[in-house]
């Protein structure tokens, strides 16, 4: 009977429309992906050959891999192994990768070979900023590297065309694949690269693990959900008319009995159709259609298809001749047989597998249970007796059916350790989990394992924490705690209890974490110094610094030096004196200089690269908050490329260096390379999106269109990054000033003041960060209480009073909470509080020219574009105050720096101040202000002055002593003058000419 692989598709014209518009996307350069869902035997695959057969006949490559179900079987990366076996097969297709040490196992076709994950280390935790004074950190699992190198290749492959990625039944993926796919989703943004996943949506139950990644994936750019319905009957029938045509067709009783009974389902139908070509009456259910297939064929045939069906996978030849029991005559029939009857298909590699998996679901679920522990049993004795036969993972699969649990004990500990080995620390969780479970039925578990069951449950705990799995860390290490009992061993004791507080630090259980390091504390003595005790110190200095217990943390920090140093644990010295120094704020500066050198030359010298990044970015973020910007420029330019070297670039400290590197250069007044290092890590939206965002900041300021795009992007991902403070502080920042710029008070006030209590809860003792927000809120607010006072709008002039002192409140709440907890500020949030006070006397209507400058010189200390736009409102305030002189010499400052940076709001409004003060203000590019007198008579002036605070005809003329329609003969003719089409325009065009009297 022919398949419906092999026939014309019918009834997905609109689904295969919509995928092609994602390949057209690819094809046009620009990144797209489909989820496409659909129940079992609906027709997911073959709607995916035919967009196959379509690309290729578009130009695009297409690369295929297929997710299997193999049950609790942790197979890492098999969908991208399978996938990527035409480039291994071509390493001309992307040299550069092929190359990549770090895709050597994917590229031979096998899941080994990849970068190790290393075991986090004993102070893993304690190098990592607190949970609430950090952006989210990603769960640095030691992956990174190598998911980037599997997005280089696709890059480097789409390089020479577009590219259409199918992913198979990913509702079978293992995480690591889920992982990775999530990571490629949000990696590829601007490559001719089309992703299409496809997943069973009838088998997604409420706790399926792809469920969470689909809601997660679906709010990416770019990617859209298509739901494959079942078939209209309609269409069920021509799909039967067309595969019976062969047979010489049928009558139409039966193509309704079939369309009928198929509901929709394309398999369903087809399988239908092929049981009754065999003379049987048509079954009820799909499985009952299946299994009346396959008892058509002979038992040889049967017993293949059994073995095939337990094996779980692409089964090898071999395989099937060893558990089978047959002659190799009958083998090669029985596997003949199963192929021409399209029960079996032979893969790219010699293997074979069922030609649906609801054909292998059919017959795994009718097996005995005896069988089926028997045929367990003969696989699991062929894997462990032939090398190379079968993975760890897999032997401790069927050795478990087959309930050999000594055997799948020992199968499960080596599979941790290749997981581990492979990069993919949530399958060694898995199966470090599975042998946790088969311990007690183990009865030489010790032997077997090596060791004792509470290091297994430390192991254990530690694979947890790797893959972020923190709440499961503690339960764990509690575990280890109950096991252990008070009589075992105290420094194993101690141990447990300072990664216990790691843990629980990890999850904000601040106060639990202090409790279990001084419970290590207590179990360890001081002398003679031992590494326990010294990591014990080193945590509970950590825990008690952020607990506000200074003298007590001060202590545990000295011990743990001194121990670290006489034992040459640099790390563990390193990453104390960090903690130490950087908890005190009234530290001499140049002492923390002296300690924190000292510092990265033991982490040097350590090989700790977490460490080294540390202090690298407290190197730069001390030279920043004192205002040395070009100093920590030189720090962070040190440090990303020491990042790129290690090649950890991704992971949590480098990319706080990155993004303090976009914003030293933004305010040095480096803007085009502030710009380019924010688009570095453009790709990686999880770990880097404040890096990203924070290339607002030039946009923005440069008056650019391109920042709307961007800013669009980033307000998308703060509702899924909902606790990124610095993503949320400059997105908020510069949402703000592009109101400003646009003269939208309103949207600017809105903003501020959402984003500053959103700041006060995520960091409720130190919130300077609304300094700026309201700062930069309130210039806009000044500006439009300042034009409500020019038309006597006495209401509009309350109303934006009122929500500037909101604004300033909330600025100076956050100075006095930060003062109380940490004392001075630094050098950049003295300067917005100096900005927020001087706009909040502008906005009370006080020119102020000492408060605007005082902004100036606090902005002095490297924020060049800051300090510029002070000027600009010195300027301002010193032609308020009759200062011409100085308002012409801050103008041509200000607007020299302006066109250096191309701050093109900055320079425009500049060169408006300029004019509508009539400044001697040589601008390259300016015409010099005309004299009024050149313009209008002096009673137009008059009048015009007049008309710019709003009065009527009537008023002007009361006024001026002349009548009404005189006024109104004069405000025609200035009307007419200035080629304005009303009264308002004629201000506005007077006002940018510079003829307007100022006082």
């Amino acid at each position: 009977m022919p398949r419906w692989d092999d026939a014309p598709i019918v009834g997905r014209a609109d689904e295969l429309g919509r995928l092609l518009t994602h390949v057209d996307r690819a094809a046009a350069g620009r990144s797209s992906a489909v989820l496409l869902a659909g129940d079992a035997g609906v027709g997911k695959t073959r709607l995916l050959d035919e967009l196959t057969v379509r690309a290729a006949q578009r130009g695009v490559r297409v690369l295929t891999g297929h997710c299997v179900d193999l049950g609790d079987v942790g197979l890492p990366y098999l969908p991208f192994v399978d996938l990527l076996r035409p480039v291994a097969a071509e390493p001309e297709l992307a040299p550069v990768s092929s190359a990549n040490p770090a895709l050597a196992g994917l590229l031979a076709g096998r899941t080994g070979g990849l970068p190790p994950v290393p075991p986090a280390s004993e102070g893993r935790d304690l190098s990592r900023p607190l949970p609430n004074r950090a952006a989210p950190q990603p769960v640095d699992d030691g992956r990174l590297q190598l998911f980037e190198s599997v997005a280089g290749l696709i890059c480097e492959l789409a390089a020479s065309g577009p590219l259409l990625i199918l992913l198979e039944d990913v509702h079978w993926a293992d995480r690591s694949s889920r992982d990775l796919l999530r990571y490629l989703l949000a990696r590829l943004v601007d490559e001719p690269v089309a992703v299409v996943a496809s997943y069973r949506a009838d088998d997604l139950h409420r706790r399926h693990p792809l469920r969470p990644l689909l809601a997660e994936l679906v709010r990416l750019p770019g990617v859209e959900r298509i739901e494959l319905a079942p078939l209209p009957d309609a269409e069920v029938g021509a799909l039967v008319r067309g595969l019976a045509e062969s047979t010489g067709g049928l009558p139409e009783s039966t193509v309704d009995d079939v369309v009928a009974r198929a509901e929709g389902n394309a398999f369903y139908a087809e399988e239908l159709l092929a049981a009754g070509l065999h003379g049987e009456a048509l079954p009820l259910g799909l499985t009952d259609v299946l299994l009346a297939r396959v008892e058509q064929r002979s038992p040889a045939a049967q017993q293949v298809l059994r073995i095939a069906a337990v094996a779980g996978r692409r089964v090898r030849h071999e395989l099937v001749a060893a558990v089978g029991g047959l002659s190799a005559g009958d083998l090669e029939e029985a596997l003949a047989e199963a192929v021409h009857h399209h029960l079996l298909v032979v893969s790219d590699d010699g293997r074979y597998r069922f030609r649906h998996a609801l054909l292998r679901e059919a017959v795994l679920a009718d097996l005995l249970p005896g069988e089926r522990v028997r045929l367990h049993s003969s696989i699991a004795a062929y894997l462990a007796e032939t090398p190379g036969a079968g993975t760890a993972a897999e032997r401790a699969h069927h050795a478990r059916e087959s309930n050999d649990l000594p055997r799948a004990f020992s199968a499960s500990l080596e599979a941790a350790v290749d997981a581990c080995s492979v990069g993919a620390p949530a399958e060694q969780l898995q199966h470090l989990e599975a042998a946790l479970a088969l311990w007690p039925a183990v009865p030489d578990a010790v032997e077997r394992a090596g060791r004792d069951q509470a290091a297994l449950l430390l192991e254990t705990a530690a694979a947890a924490r790797t893959v972020g799995e923190l709440h499961r860390a503690v339960a764990l290490l509690r575990a280890a705690l109950e096991l252990l009992g008070p009589a075992a061993d105290p420094a194993t004791r101690a141990r447990v209890h300072y990664t216990l507080a790691q843990a629980m630090v990890r999850v904000e259980d601040i106060t639990g974490a202090h409790r279990e390091s001084a419970a290590a504390m207590a179990l360890v003595p001081a002398e003679p110094p031992s590494e326990v005790r010294t990591w014990a110190a080193a945590t509970h200095a950590r825990m008690s610094y952020s607990l506000g217990r200074m003298e007590e943390a001060d202590a545990a920090a000295d011990e743990a030096l001194a121990a670290a140093d006489a034992l040459g644990l640099d790390g563990a010295w390193s990453d104390t004196a960090v903690s130490q120094v950087r908890s005190r704020a009234d530290a001499d500066p140049a002492a923390v200089r002296r300690r924190l050198d000292e510092a990265l030359q033991r982490a040097r010298r350590s090989g700790d690269d977490d460490v080294e990044m540390r202090v690298l970015f407290n190197q730069a973020s001390v030279a920043f908050e004192a205002g040395r910007i070009d100093e920590a420029v030189t720090w962070t330019r040190r440090a990303t490329r020491r990042a790129h070297d290690l090649g950890i670039e991704w992971s949590f400290y480098p990319a706080e260096l990155r993004h303090l590197h976009v914003t030293a250069l933004y305010m040095a007044g480096n803007w085009d390379e502030s710009l380019a290092e924010a688009d570095l890590l453009a790709r990686v939206p999880e770990m880097a999106a404040h890096v990203r965002a924070a290339g607002l900041l030039v946009q923005v300021g440069r008056g650019d269109p391109a920042a709307r795009a961007r800013l669009d992007w980033a307000r998308a991902l703060i509702p899924r990054l909902n606790e990124h403070v610095l993503l949320g502080l400059v997105t908020a920042g510069s949402e703000i000033d592009l109101a400003a710029w646009d003269g939208d008070p309103a949207a600017a006030v809105k903003v501020a003041v959402a984003a500053s209590h959103r700041l006060q809860t995520q960091w409720d003792d130190d919130h300077l960060g609304v300094l700026r927000l309201a700062g930069t809120a309130l210039a806009p607010v000044a500006d439009a209480a300042a034009a409500a006072r020019v038309v006597g709008d006495t209401g509009a002039v309350a109303r934006w009073v009122g929500a500037g002192e909101e604004l300033a409140g909330l600025a100076w709440s956050a100075v006095d909470v930060y003062g109380k907890t940490y004392g001075a500020m630094g050098a950049e949030a003295a300067a917005w509080l100096a900005r927020v006070e001087a706009e909040a006397a502008r906005l009370h209507g006080d020119a102020a020219p000492e408060l605007w400058r005082a902004a100036v010189d606090g902005f002095g200390f490297g924020h060049v574009y800051e300090e510029a736009r002070s000027r600009w409102r010195l300027a301002e305030a010193l032609l308020a105050t009759g200062d011409r002189a100085g308002a012409a010499e801050e103008a041509r400052a200000a607007h020299e720096v302006a066109v250096r940076l191309g701050a093109v709001p900055l320079r425009t409004a500049v060169e408006a101040l300029v004019r509508r003060g009539r400044l001697d203000v040589a601008l390259p590019g300016v015409a010099r202000t005309p004299d009024v007198a050149a313009v209008l008579t002096p009673r137009e002036a008059e009048v015009l002055a007049l008309l710019a605070q709003g009065r009527t005809n009537r008023q002007i003329g009361k006024e001026l002593f002349i009548s009404e329609k005189t006024a109104s003969v004069h405000v025609s003719n200035i009307i007419a003058k200035l080629g304005a089409n009303g009264r308002t325009e004629a201000v506005a065009i007077a006002g940018q000419r510079g003829l307007l009297a100022t006082p």
